[in-house]
């Protein structure tokens, strides 16, 4: 993970003229690079995405958009959730250009590089922008934690393992299950894996 440390604080002016074909996130008025994410992040990002997409535009809930999606939160805080999630009542905020604010449910799917920033600033910046609810997924770990936005900032709703399911408060009447949405992808890799080890052995 690349960041640029301004002597003073950096605006959404500056983060725009980041070059196109890279990726960056303007936390706090540091402009912070985001690496590719790795196949497990991505596979995870379409399936668990594609899901949500399809509940919400069935019921006319109104719009999910996939990273690299700009959100501004501040001039100074642009992010670029995994996944994001906007109700009709608040679809007024969608610009041609970006978002301006988030108020709804953000996903942000965990890498080794990007964990700490998702637990850390990310949650924060998230909490002081009324995103109602915020879900950490770990591919690796098989795991989503849910977190609720309440009076004092965010509060654990609980931590869902492979096997289980879990649902949304914000987006009403959608559930996830870790089987489907996660866990496939981990089998997958771990079939690949043994089959190049045995393709290897057999040389």
């Amino acid at each position: 993970m690349v960041s640029v440390k301004p002597t003073t604080r950096l605006t959404y002016e500056d983060y725009a003229r980041t070059p196109d074909d890279e990726r960056w996130e303007l936390l706090d008025g540091e402009l912070v690079m985001v690496p590719s994410p790795n196949m497990p992040h991505q596979a995870t990002q379409a399936k668990l995405g594609s899901r949500l997409n399809n509940f919400v535009e069935q019921g006319g809930l109104g719009h999910v958009f996939f990273a690299p999606t700009d959100v501004v939160l501040s001039d100074n805080n642009v992010v670029q959730p995994d996944l994001l999630f906007i109700s009709r009542e608040r679809e007024h905020i969608i610009t041609r250009a970006n978002v301006q604010g988030a108020r709804d449910l953000a996903v942000e799917i965990r890498s080794p590089l990007t964990a700490e920033r998702d637990l850390t600033v990310k949650r924060r910046l998230y909490a002081e922008h009324g995103v109602k609810e915020y879900w950490l997924v770990d591919p690796d770990g098989t795991t989503v934690t849910v977190l609720l936005l309440g009076e004092g900032g965010y509060e654990e709703a609980g931590t869902h393992r492979n096997g289980q399911s879990f649902a949304s408060t914000t987006v009403e009447g959608f559930s996830v299950s870790l089987d489907e949405s996660i866990q496939p992808l981990g089998l997958h890799l771990a079939a690949v894996r043994s089959m190049t080890r045995l393709k290897a052995s057999c040389q």
